[in-house]
């Protein structure tokens, strides 16, 4: 109700901005760099190369035109979309007003029984019905608040979803489709129209049986190599791999506020990967190698701000790695080699945000392995925790992990603060009440 909404048009016209800015950019690169290559001046693998690479920076400068364009677009249909909702939201609360309810700050409805004169507090307080057309009255005010603050946040989740799509390169002209040689560069088709990029995937759809929501997944075979260089303050990385299937099955079911989920993975194939560079999260460095069968099982139960886990997993194959990483947001450091078969149990819960877990594992083979890790993850929690083992023959590791999640820590406390606001507004409505009532004696 409070935000300046006219902040996103303004940033609209920034991004807007920015794209011709990148628009002068590509126009200069393709004028003077690109033009080097494309004579026949130069010949040979080199040229051919310079070509490649040349042509596929001007892609990305082309691209990130089109995604600053579609981010444009997004928000300015987010603003329309949430002007209006917020007008709507102004009038329930104003027809709730009108019709002798209070309204809180929080959008909690309330009979305002200030308005009324000590007769109809007393024709209230006596008729039989009176307190029941009252509970009626605020619950049915309540829920129309409710619907419209419901409509906001559909639209506000589609708004998050639709620019946490255009930022993702779709990939549409990589793998030899057009000049994109890099699976994480900008994305050349963001889809600009909200009322499409905020809808779901029909591959995403779940399906939905009593309640239930459940998807499966099927890929493979499937084979890649792809280089990409430190660019536009990202990682640079090597991938290749190899896969012969992956398939992927996950379902949940909700009872009575009780949350169930599952996962269960398999996944056989070979795969390598190295990332380096240095960004916003400071100096990374990371190379690991496997082959082999992999399989998880996954379930996990949910009640409000409380949650637990347990998980197995089985390997049989080969790996190697080793990675390290300093930022401002923490560090991590390991290394592992493994030749054989392993499997896992882990376990863990979490309370408001707030998570601890360990884990234990088998080994049959041989190999080692060391992890620590301090600082924020990719999944945006931060983690403290490590792990250690070997084996040579037999053998096995444990491990353990703390975790800290600030967004559910904060919609934890901030239900708390609702929780709190809802009791004393109870307690004000009832001290009203019995106000009411014994001055009613009086009338």
């Amino acid at each position: 109700m409070t935000t300046d909404l006219g902040l996103l048009t303004t940033a609209a016209a920034k991004w807007d901005s920015m794209a011709g800015e990148l628009k002068k950019v590509e126009t200069r690169y393709g004028d003077t760099v690109q033009k080097i290559s494309m004579g026949d001046g130069w010949s040979g693998v080199s040229a051919g190369t310079a070509h490649t690479r040349f042509a596929a920076t001007r892609y990305e400068y082309a691209a990130a035109q089109n995604q600053a364009k579609a981010i444009a677009s997004l928000l300015r249909d987010a603003h329309e979309k949430f002007t209006d909702l917020k007008k709507k939201l102004e009038s329930a609360r104003d027809d709730a007003i009108a019709a002798g309810m209070t309204v809180s700050e929080a959008g909690h409805v309330a009979f305002d029984y200030s308005k009324l004169t000590p007769s109809e507090r007393s024709a209230y307080h006596h008729d039989p019905d009176g307190q029941t057309i009252i509970r009626d009255a605020v619950a049915k005010w309540q829920q129309h608040v409710d619907d419209r603050v419901k409509a906001f946040t559909e639209v506000d989740q589609s708004v998050k979803t639709a620019l946490s799509a255009a930022v993702v390169d779709s990939n549409k002209d990589a793998f030899g489709k057009g000049a994109d040689e890099t699976l994480t560069g900008f994305n050349n088709y963001a889809e600009g129209d909200l009322a499409k990029a905020g809808k779901p995937k029909e591959e995403d759809v779940p399906t939905k049986t009593d309640g239930d929501t459940g998807k499966v997944t099927v890929t493979g075979p499937d084979a890649g190599f792809t280089v990409s260089g430190t660019k536009y303050g990202k990682e640079g990385s090597v991938k290749a791999y190899a896969d012969l299937f992956h398939a992927k099955a996950e379902g949940s079911t909700t009872m009575g506020g009780v949350k169930l989920s599952g996962v269960e993975d398999w996944y056989g194939g070979a795969r390598a990967t190295a990332n380096y560079g240095f960004t916003d999260k400071g100096l990374v460095g990371k190379a690991e190698a496997s082959a082999g069968i992999r399989a998880l099982n996954e379930g996990r139960i949910e009640y409000g701000h409380v949650g637990g886990y347990g998980r197995v997993e089985g390997f049989a194959g080969g790996e190697a790695g080793v990675s390290a990483g300093v930022g401002p947001e923490g560090l991590n450091a390991g290394a592992k080699a493994f030749a054989g078969a392993k499997g896992s149990v882990a376990g863990g819960g979490e309370v408001a945000g707030i998570g601890a877990g360990g884990t234990a594992e088998g080994w049959a083979g041989v190999g080692a392995e060391a992890k620590v890790t301090f600082g924020k993850g990719d999944d945006g929690k931060f983690h403290i925790g490590g792990k250690a083992g070997a084996a040579l023959g037999f053998g096995g590791s444990v491990g353990a992990e703390f975790t800290f999640d600030p967004d559910k820590f904060t919609n934890a406390a901030g239900d708390a603060a609702d929780a709190v606001g809802d009791a004393a507004d109870a307690v004000g409505d009832a001290a009203g009440s019995v106000k009411d009532e014994v001055t009613s004696w009086f009338d």
